[in-house]
C-alpha cells in the first residue's frame, strides 16, 4: 500500500527536520535552507547535501558529492530505506556527511 500524500509529505518533513537539527546542533560551519520542499546543506568547503522530496513517486531523493540516491519509505520498519542498496537513510547521511565534511556525526533517528 503506497504512502498517502499528506502522510507522505509529514515523513518528509520529519527527517529534513531531524537533518537540520542535527547540523545545527553539531560545530560545522554549514547554511541551511530549506524552500519549498528541499533542503540544502552548503558546507564550507563548497559541497553541497540536497534531500528534495518526489510527491509524483512517494520517494525522497539525496544529491551529495558521490550521488544521487532515491529513497522509499519503508512502513514496516518506519525508515527510509534506498532503493538500490537498502540503505537507510541515516547511515547513507553519516557517510556522506563524513565524505563532505570530515566530521562524525549521528542520524540516529533516522537509522
Amino acid at each position: 500500500m503506497s504512502l498517502s500524500e499528506a502522510r507522505f509529505h509529514d515523513l518528509v518533513d520529519d527527517a529534513q527536520q531531524e537533518v537540520e537539527d542535527i547540523f545545527d546542533d553539531s560545530d560545522l560551519d554549514v547554511d541551511l535552507e530549506n524552500s519549498g520542499g528541499v533542503l540544502t546543506v552548503r558546507f564550507d568547503n563548497g559541497s553541497q547535501l540536497i534531500l528534495s522530496r518526489q510527491p509524483a513517486l512517494r520517494q525522497l531523493w539525496v544529491a551529495a558529492r558521490s550521488g544521487g540516491f532515491h529513497f522509499d519509505y519503508d512502513e514496516e520498519a518506519a525508515l527510509w530505506i534506498c532503493d538500490t542498496s537498502e540503505e537507510p537513510l541515516g547511515e547513507l547521511l553519516e557517510r556522506v556527511a563524513r565524505e563532505q565534511s570530515g566530521a562524525a556525526l549521528e542520524f540516529e533517528a533516522l537509522r
